[in-house]
């Protein structure tokens, strides 16, 4: 599967073994096997995987449709007309782009483990904003009192929002909307990760991930589509 990785990577640097099993449990690609059980993918394959991985990108078709079109071509015919490719650059609220997130966003990264001074440095917030952030869960530090790389960013995203009169109390609401996200997600998943064998695990990470990608990008339009109405643009 390393050479199936290789050739996709230049175009597709977020995809993972993870996920190419995942589409292969849901019957886009089906490599054969040799009789120890190994994949053996063809440049067919490869290119089946490439359709699979653009459709999803470049025009956030759902693999119901992708499943369709891949069996009409299957079946000799032509496959239905993509849905319009979305903008992969949303404007944001100050006018700078946002690119929409993927699941590779929601990959384990390399843990950074971070003392309450380093924090505070890093972020340029006291220890006040800090207790402020702790009370009202916007930061928790580990079990060993450290903090990672995102308590950093949420910081600072904070301390950016405090020069509009947002203070931390007023956001508990994105805490509680997290939070309720990512209860849905674990109940889709859960099934699935109890399973003990390694392809449904990688299955229900990738699903976790895919989905994770897709509940920001929806957050963000909605709040994009809401602050329309609220300026009259």
């Amino acid at each position: 599967m390393g050479s199936v990785l290789a050739q996709l990577r230049p175009e597709f640097p977020d995809v993972t073994i993870s996920k190419i099993r995942f589409l292969e449990s849901e019957g886009l690609v089906q490599p054969a096997r040799t009789s120890s059980g190994y994949r053996q993918f063809t440049g067919a394959d490869v290119e089946r995987l490439r359709f699979v991985l653009s459709a999803q990108r470049d025009h956030y078709l759902p693999l119901k449709v992708i499943r369709e079109q891949l069996d009409a071509v299957d079946r000799g015919l032509e496959p239905s007309t993509p849905m319009p490719r979305l903008p992969r650059q949303l404007a944001s609220l100050d006018g700078d782009s946002y690119a929409a997130p993927t699941a590779g966003d929601f990959a384990a990264s390399r843990e950074i483990r971070l003392t309450k001074e380093e924090l505070l440095s890093e972020a340029g917030i006291d220890d006040a904003m800090l207790a402020e952030l702790e009370r009202y869960g916007l930061i928790t530090p580990g079990a060993a009192g450290f903090y990672d790389a995102d308590a950093v960013h949420v910081a600072r995203t904070v301390k950016s929002m405090t020069t509009y009169g947002i203070e931390p109390r007023h956001l508990r609401a994105f805490r509680a909307s997290a939070d309720r996200e990512v209860g849905l997600l674990e109940q889709i998943v859960t099934p699935v990760s109890r399973q003990r064998d390694a392809d449904s695990r990688a299955r229900a990470d990738e699903v976790v991930r895919e989905l994770a990608a897709l509940s920001v990008t929806l957050h963000t339009l909605l709040v994009k589509s809401g602050i329309r109405s609220v300026t009259g643009t």
